[in-house]
């Protein structure tokens, strides 16, 4: 399975052989380790420990023990994932994961979280169209509306109204590699993709 972690960095634009106009997201992609195999044998089921974006603090007891138990080189990392698989894998320990593990039009999934947007309104939150701006409207064109009626004595579950919105995991599918930069370990990936500047985003071959 084609996986790899990276960082959100910024939109551009590309021509392609026609001249239309692409957009695209660049996406930093630093080589991942293989900090750790599982199987159906010892854990139940196969996966793989991948550990992105080294940094120079110092990593806690439990992980430090980890990753020197696992034979990669003392550090710590930004992130740790795993990443179910559906057979059993041919990396070891140690192994390397980079950019150049996908090409140019690939199809690929991203999952990210997505950017807090804090508590908003119906209109906003949920596309309500909201209230006529005449006919005696003074401040309701945000109103939600009724939330209960008849004999109710409590609010339906479900019910859509104002509250936090945003910051929740999101998957956009449907996705292409418009270019890979080996060079630079960076990806552009076609359209928009969840998240700020920096967010982690997972990319994966669709199936």
């Amino acid at each position: 399975m084609k996986f790899v972690l990276g960082k959100k960095q910024y939109m551009t634009q590309l021509f392609n052989d026609k001249g239309h106009m692409l957009a695209g997201t660049v996406v930093s992609v630093l080589p991942l380790k293989v900090t750790q195999v599982k199987n159906k044998e010892t854990d139940g089921y196969d996966a793989l420990q991948l550990a992105a974006f080294p940094k120079k603090k110092n990593a806690g007891k439990a992980i430090a023990g980890h990753l020197k138990a696992s034979g990669v080189e003392s550090g710590n990392f930004e992130k740790l994932n795993e990443v179910r698989l559906d057979s059993a894998s041919d990396k070891k320990v140690g192994d390397t994961i980079d950019v150049s593990i996908f090409a140019e039009g690939d199809k690929i999934e991203v999952s990210g979280i997505s950017k807090g947007k804090g508590f908003q309104g119906v209109v906003k939150r949920h596309g309500f169209h909201g209230g006529p701006r005449t006919h005696g409207n003074a401040h309701g064109e945000h109103s939600p509306g009724s939330i209960s009626g008849g004999l109710r004595t409590h609010v339906p579950k479900n019910m859509r109204m104002a509250g936090r919105m945003g910051g929740d995991r999101t998957t956009v599918k449907n996705l292409s590699i418009l270019k890979v930069l080996p060079e630079s370990n960076e990806l552009i990936v076609s359209g928009a993709i969840p998240g700020r500047r920096g967010t982690f985003i997972e990319i994966r071959a669709t199936k």
